[in-house]
């Protein structure tokens, strides 16, 4: 059911950055646990496809499975915080070509 069939409908809005997303941005599914860890077939959450690529530039796979598993402890993270802080200021449809730089591993 797309949302141009209802116009009356609102955007959803991003877990991390609060902002709508609206149906013609780049925007992701994000499994709370990695399916790699045991969330296949787990919960989701749409998000920017930018904010989704900030997590998993931040987070590995394990950590984002054993403590940043719900979209709170998302945001209590701190880099994510700083991050969706600074992208909450740009309009939903903003892109970047790096949301960031790599953890360290």
């Amino acid at each position: 059911m797309a949302r141009a069939a209802y116009p009356d409908r609102e955007d959803p809005l991003c877990p991390l950055c609060a902002r709508p997303i609206p149906e013609d941005v780049p925007q992701s599914v994000h499994h709370l646990i990695p399916k790699l860890k045991g969330g296949k077939g787990g919960p989701t959450v749409l998000m920017h496809h930018i904010c989704h690529r900030e997590i998993h530039a931040t987070l590995t796979e394990a950590e984002l499975a054993r403590d940043y598993h719900t979209p709170e402890a998302l945001r209590a993270h701190p880099r994510l915080a700083k991050f969706a802080a600074w992208v909450a200021k740009r309009p939903p449809s903003f892109r970047s070509k790096t949301a960031g730089g790599m953890r360290k591993r």
